[in-house]
């Protein structure tokens, strides 16, 4: 079981995310609507992994996935997005996130990123 931060500024994305990872016997461990937020969130909790929205009010996605491989470069971040948004995913990659997901999640897709980034905790 891994601990999890989700972070998005829709309510409806970020239940549908902590319903399927739950299924999946992840804990969330918190939520976050903004960059922001889920950078304060990110040093309190210490999650595993981070499933990160790139179009947020306040900060987004990308400014705060550079932040957190900043201060933490084994983050663990898979940024989601929508089919539309390639250039700023390749950028979150070229920063250092570990994976992406693409909006709207089906639980197969969310699987298979998990199943991803497991494998790379296992290689460390």
């Amino acid at each position: 079981m891994k601990k999890v931060l989700i972070v998005d500024d829709s309510y409806v994305v970020r239940h549908l995310l902590k319903q399927l990872l739950e299924e999946m016997e992840h804990e969330i461990v918190g939520e976050a609507e903004n960059g922001f937020e889920a950078c304060l969130k990110y040093k309190e909790l210490q999650p595993d992994f981070v499933t990160m929205d790139i179009v947020m009010p306040e900060m987004d996605g990308i400014e705060a996935a550079r932040r957190i491989i900043s201060f933490d470069s084994d983050a663990n971040i898979i940024m989601c997005s929508s089919m539309g948004q390639k250039p700023m995913v390749l950028e979150a990659l070229e920063i250092g996130a570990k994976g992406f997901l693409v909006k709207p999640f089906k639980k197969k897709q969310v699987q298979k990123g998990i199943e991803r980034l497991k494998r790379q905790f296992e290689v460390v």
